[in-house]
């Protein structure tokens, strides 16, 4: 940005600091407004939500302190257990309320919202950071990450909190920053594995701010800083404190885990590599932009190709001096070194399964693609003497970010989730309590390999104990026997749900039985694709 068009930009918002701060937080509650309504419909609610409450539920209502997070979907390890530390409050507060923990993780929503126009008004201005807070909080990828129960939604926070203390480490020469930004890099990570790609993001920088001072012969700062990486690095160790614990009493099953993973080879690629960057390029870099790449292919690709020609622009254009062409590139190899990372270690992503997107895992990039748009627009519609190309540049610079927000509006998640959301679930809850007429309930899963949790945790919170699953007729007496079916999985199932692949199930497995004749007595979609039946002995 040229300083005379800085300098005037900055005039006019340092003249009208409470129009300014007044759009700040009326594009806040815009975000919250998109956010926190209705959760208990709105978010999603499957197994992994399921299983997420009830290791809640146990940590706040019964002390059973978790060691590890959630399960990975790959591999035979888990995540950082930090997430059921972060959402701990908000459930001991409500006595295990999934719509409590679901109104926390979105008000981190709107919280990301805040500290993305931070970082984005801290390297382009402050027309930057409301473009940049503005696109975040209609996106609605980001709405969509913030109103339901799963470890990558989070990311979206922490990852924010990395990279603009990162930014402000590096332009305030505070080095108490890189400490910040150290904590909120272990948090992605341990929130969502694959966010261990930010680390280096954040290191670059750091690398960048040491070689900085060492050129300028500045020892004290440099032994401020490196005071700080030790700090990151303690920070580090007290995080992954309770996976150690795990490990000295597994003898190492999380390593072990993670070691027959890696050696096997990883996840099995059907796609070649070069083919592999360009789908996980245009999923990172069109996602927060304009949602799921299926959704709308040639969208993604226009939004991905704007996010490539900005930052080219801040990379290269003569005009770009000092801490703006810093940024470029810092924000620009960031995403490359992202897209590479996620194509070479996640091959899953280069395949989009209906049903099971999984867009979320890549959300520490988020910030990156916003604050790029942010950030090149405004310094794009700067450039130049007062003129008609200036004035063509603002006029399509605005119009970017009008279709940008429009898109978005219009392609906000529905009211109502497709599964019912947690209302649905504690619908489905009380009909099976209802039909078992105080029995016991023994609960199974079609597929086997997918949990019971959905409907184990509300039947929980409405009183009952269902009992571990069985895989054929139960041999338990006065046992009422449900069982939950997802038609999405019905090549592994072997057989379609809503009666074929349940029967056989109550059968023992042997086709052609009558085991299980005579014996259902209620049978209804939980949700679209979701069957539960229930059976009486």
């Amino acid at each position: 940005m040229t300083a005379r068009a800085e300098n005037r930009a900055d005039r006019w918002f340092r003249r009208h600091r409470w129009p300014d701060l007044g759009m700040f937080l009326a594009i806040l509650a815009v975000a919250a407004a998109l956010r926190l309504p209705d959760l208990a419909d709105r978010g999603m609610w499957d197994a992994d939500q399921g299983r997420h409450m009830l290791d809640l539920r146990s940590f706040v209502l019964d002390g059973q302190v978790p060691l590890l997070g959630p399960a990975t979907s790959i591999g035979n390890f888990h995540h950082g257990v930090l997430y059921y530390y972060l959402l701990a409050p908000a459930a001991a507060l409500s006595h295990g309320d999934p719509v409590a923990v679901e109104t926390m993780i979105a008000l981190g929503g709107v919280a990301a919202v805040a500290v993305v126009g931070w970082l984005a008004r801290a390297i382009g201005g402050p027309l930057a950071g409301l473009v940049a807070a503005l696109l975040l909080a209609v996106s609605s990828s980001a709405v969509s990450q913030s109103i339901f129960i799963w470890n990558p939604n989070l990311v979206l926070l922490s990852s924010s909190i990395a990279l603009a203390a990162s930014w402000q480490a590096w332009q305030s020469g505070g080095v108490r920053w890189w400490v910040v930004a150290g904590a909120a890099a272990i948090t992605t990570m341990q929130l969502h594995i694959l966010g261990i790609l930010l680390t280096p993001v954040v290191g670059a920088l750091l690398f960048a701010d040491a070689r900085r001072c060492r050129r300028a012969g500045d020892r004290e700062y440099l032994g401020r800083l490196g005071g700080a990486v030790a700090g990151w690095l303690l920070i580090g160790l007290v995080a992954y404190v309770p996976l150690i614990v795990h490990e000295l009493g597994t003898e190492g099953s999380e390593v072990r885990g993670a070691i027959a993973f890696l050696t096997g080879g990883g996840e099995p690629a059907s796609i070649e590599l070069p083919a592999r960057i360009v789908i996980v390029g245009l999923r990172v870099l069109g996602w927060p932009l304009t949602g799921l790449i299926t959704a709308s292919p040639a969208a993604a690709l226009l939004s991905s190709a704007l996010v490539v020609a900005l930052a080219g622009a801040l990379v290269v254009r003569p005009q770009n001096e000092g801490s703006l062409r810093i940024a470029g590139r810092w924000l620009a190899g960031g995403l490359v070194w992202t897209i590479i990372g996620l194509a070479v270690g996640s091959a899953s992503l280069a395949v989009v399964v209906p049903g099971l997107a999984n867009d979320d895992y890549h959300a520490f990039a988020d910030p990156m693609v916003v604050t790029v748009i942010a950030v090149g627009l405004t310094s794009i519609a700067a450039r130049g003497r007062p003129g008609a190309l200036r004035a063509i540049a603002q006029v399509g610079a605005t119009l970017v970010v009008i279709a940008l927000v429009g898109w978005n509006l219009a392609t906000q998640p529905p009211s109502i989730a497709p599964d019912g959301g947690w209302a649905a679930a504690q619908a489905s809850a009380t009909r099976v309590v209802k039909a078992s007429a105080t029995r016991p309930i023994e609960l199974s899963s079609l597929p086997t390999f997918k949990g019971d949790e959905a409907l184990r945790m509300p039947l929980e919170a409405a009183g009952a104990l269902p009992l571990p699953a069985s895989t054929g007729p139960s041999a338990r007496p006065n046992t009422v026997q449900v069982v939950l079916c997802d038609q999405l999985f019905r090549a592994s199932i072997g057989a379609d749900c809503g009666g074929p692949a349940e029967d056989l199930l109550i059968a023992g497995g042997q086709p052609g039985t009558s085991a299980a004749e005579g014996r259902l007595i209620d049978r209804f979609t939980a949700a679209p694709g979701r069957w539960i039946s229930i059976y009486m002995p």
